[in-house]
């Protein structure tokens, strides 16, 4: 665990991802999703003098954070303020054209779930906010009291893969009309009161799975992958890696589907008796899914949905 005054970070799967990416020690790698520099820092451990590190967030306090952590790295440091959606436009102002390994740590940090006013958690009263950028424009609270009942009725089926999900939007519109929702806690009451009770005693938190749903929509979380997945493979030279973290079905999926598009040798219909299209591979996936140990589930139970996927650049 890495610890620092502005941002408490568990890294997950951590010597696995970096062994996985890393494949020249004088080679650069780019964090795309710096967090609290945990990944960043082990890898800059593995890096000579001419190795150069990139870490990329949209969040001050992990901006702020990496700076600190890495400060003594021997490696070439470069820390970006930006969305990792912009990896094009970022490699271009660094004057850079092909790196050895790319890495994405999908998915909110633990800093931001315990920070209470960023408005993450369903654990503690706050603001309603959830945004990753604080200077992004919408925020969860534009999203609880201006989205319509359909509008959210579907973010919370698709993103939350809650079964409640009408009954939930119901609940918000109900609850709004009369007062606006401005805090997580009133939320969590009224999400409670739309989930049965005998559904609120299995399983996890009631209110879980509406809080992802609300805050994917307002990062536009999943909207940017599968470009971002496909511009980091571009970006790779011949045989560098890219890594890729997720935490919930949805990203996995994603991260799965555009690994094996870009991995098939062939993509004419199945129609066609023989192959026309002279497709070739863009990556070859190594080996399956990689989950956390059981003894890195006891040290940091927020693990137990982890998935590490990896490719390598042909």
């Amino acid at each position: 665990m890495e610890t620092n005054n502005q941002f408490g970070h568990t890294s997950v799967l951590l010597k696995e991802t970096v062994d996985a990416v890393l494949t020249d020690p004088e080679g650069i790698y780019i964090d795309c999703t710096l967090g609290g520099a945990g990944h960043s820092f082990y890898l800059a451990q593995h890096l000579s003098r001419k190795g150069w590190l990139i870490g990329i967030d949209q969040d001050p306090a992990a901006i702020c954070a990496g700076r600190d952590h890495l400060k003594d790295a021997i490696c070439r440091v470069s820390i970006v303020r930006d969305n990792f959606s912009n990896l094009d436009n970022i490699l271009c102002r660094l004057n850079i054209e092909e790196v050895n390994g790319i890495l994405f740590d999908l998915g909110v940090s633990s800093h931001q779930l315990d920070v209470a006013e960023r408005g993450f958690s369903y654990m503690q009263d706050a603001p309603l906010d959830m945004r990753m950028n604080p200077d992004a424009e919408m925020s969860a609270y534009d999203v609880v009291n201006f989205y319509s009942e359909p509008q959210l009725t579907r973010l919370i089926a698709d993103y939350g893969e809650e079964r409640w999900a009408k009954r939930i939007a119901r609940f918000i519109v109900d609850s709004r009309n009369t007062q606006k929702i401005d805090t997580t806690g009133r939320l969590v009451d009224i999400i409670k009161k739309a989930i049965p009770a005998g559904a609120r005693r299995e399983g996890p938190h009631p209110a879980k799975r509406t809080f992802q749903a609300i805050r994917i929509e307002v990062n536009n979380e999943l909207g940017i992958l599968c470009d971002a997945f496909i511009t980091a493979v571009n970006c790779l030279k011949t045989g560098g890696r890219v890594a890729i973290i997720t935490f919930h079905s949805l990203e996995d999926r994603i991260a799965k589907r555009t690994l094996q598009e870009m991995a098939k040798s062939c993509v004419c219909p199945p129609q066609l008796p023989i192959c026309v299209c002279n497709n070739k591979p863009k990556v070859k996936i190594l080996g399956k899914a990689i989950i956390p140990s059981a003894e890195e589930l006891k040290q940091n139970p927020r693990a137990r949905s982890a998935k590490l996927r990896v490719a390598e650049k042909l």
